[in-house]
């Protein structure tokens, strides 16, 4: 086991793709501190410092008739939540949404629900991907591996529609074999799509008695950054998981906060906005930030 860790040090230290071997090391090994500096090592050959961070408004639909939506200004991607209303229904309030949005990339539901979707309705997937693409919509937010039916068919429509995708993500906080499962899962689907940016692998959700612990959550974004090497960036939720969770995994292999507050006004006075908020806790774990928005593209200021 030792050599076959030593084995994947030098092929990561050299840029090269991990052997079957050393991955199979990589994903028994529970020596974190091994895991997380070789998925550091990772993230600095692919990414340096730089660490990307976006501010998100989140806005449900359906909107309320006649109210104005107001989309806060610092917010750099505008993201569409879920709800049960069929997407014939919603159509208009997303038209709505991506009028307020004035030009922020607009990301929009889950995959795994409007694959649902199209199961009831008996409409295509493709078809309701093209509603939302005409809408004005540029992305699907977010696509859960563990959550589709068919994930490989489902994302590439995605593809053929025309649209983006914001990440792929897990939805459940599973057991440890599992875990290593979406790990490989992931790694399988980009090998077979190619054009995935985004890989957050943090359960979305867990069970309120069994919440994951800080160790399986620190493990698992480091595994990621290391099996994962094809694609480019590993995300974590900065609203989801908090400040102290986000801020480790960006030293074992995140490289991309995701869910920033787009409001500064917090009260609690400049030094304490999610924006400086945000900054502060990268630059102390020895990184840059770096703003961007929701299409991947660097925010001037």
């Amino acid at each position: 086991m030792k050599e076959q860790i030593q084995e994947a040090a030098a092929r990561i230290t050299a840029g090269y793709r991990l052997t079957d071997e050393a991955i199979g090391a990589l994903a028994e090994t529970r020596d974190i501190l091994t895991l997380g500096m070789l998925a550091d090592e990772a993230r600095r050959l692919r990414h340096g410092t730089d660490t990307t961070f976006v501010r998100v408004a989140e806005v449900r639909v359906p909107l309320d008739d006649g109210a104005r939506l107001e989309i806060p200004a610092a917010a750099r991607e505008v993201r569409i939540s879920d709800r049960t209303d069929s997407l014939t229904t919603l159509i208009p309030h997303v038209r709505r949404v991506v009028a307020a949005a004035d030009g922020v990339p607009v990301s929009a539901f889950s995959l795994e629900a409007l694959e649902a979707q199209a199961a009831i309705s008996g409409r295509r997937l493709a078809d309701l991907l093209a509603a939302l693409r005409d809408a004005g919509a540029d992305l699907i937010a977010e696509a859960a591996l563990d959550q589709l039916s068919h994930a490989e068919h489902a994302l590439e429509q995605v593809r053929k529609a025309g649209l983006g995708l914001a990440r792929l993500t897990v939805q459940h906080t599973a057991g440890t074999a599992e875990r290593l499962e979406h790990i490989i899962r992931a790694r399988a689907l980009q090998q077979s799509l190619g054009w995935i940016e985004s890989f957050a692998p943090l359960g979305r959700s867990w069970p309120p008695g069994a919440p994951s612990t800080g160790y399986e959550d620190v493990r698992q974004v480091a595994l990621a950054r290391l099996l994962v090497d094809n694609i480019a960036s590993i995300q974590v939720d900065w609203g989801r998981y908090g400040p102290k969770l986000a801020q480790v995994a960006l030293t074992v292999g995140a490289d991309d906060v995701d869910g920033v507050s787009p409001v500064d006004d917090t009260g609690e006075g400049r030094r304490r906005s999610p924006l400086e908020d945000i900054r502060r806790n990268i630059l102390a774990a020895g990184l840059v930030p770096v703003e961007r928005d929701g299409a991947r593209r660097r925010v001037m200021s």
